[in-house]
């Protein structure tokens, strides 16, 4: 019974220690000056693996049935295509009032 909780805590640890590092990536590219659409798409893919790891071992959905991930995914993704919906637009129009 001690192996495996100290093996479920090495886990947890070592995902925690990713998104730690994956938290700092995303500070330093904030930091850096370069091509605006490369540092979103890199932002935004960060973001997506950072909320993948929360869900699936923080959340403990790697551990359930998939039938209840697969509940879960098509309303975020729903709701991220939403979003994009009313956001891109008021984004590329800031871009343009932009000196």
């Amino acid at each position: 019974m001690a192996t495996a909780t100290s093996s479920h805590n090495a886990t947890f640890v070592k995902v925690w220690i990713g998104l730690l590092g994956l938290t700092l990536v995303e500070v330093i590219l904030g930091y850096i000056q370069f091509n605006m659409h490369l540092m979103l798409t890199l932002l935004m893919g960060f973001s997506i693996v950072k909320a993948y790891l929360i869900m699936a071992y923080f959340m403990h959905l790697k551990y359930d049935r998939p039938s209840l991930t697969w509940v879960l995914v098509p309303p975020l993704i729903a709701c991220i295509l939403i979003m994009m919906g009313y956001f891109f637009p008021d984004s590329f129009r800031l871009l343009a009032w932009r000196p």
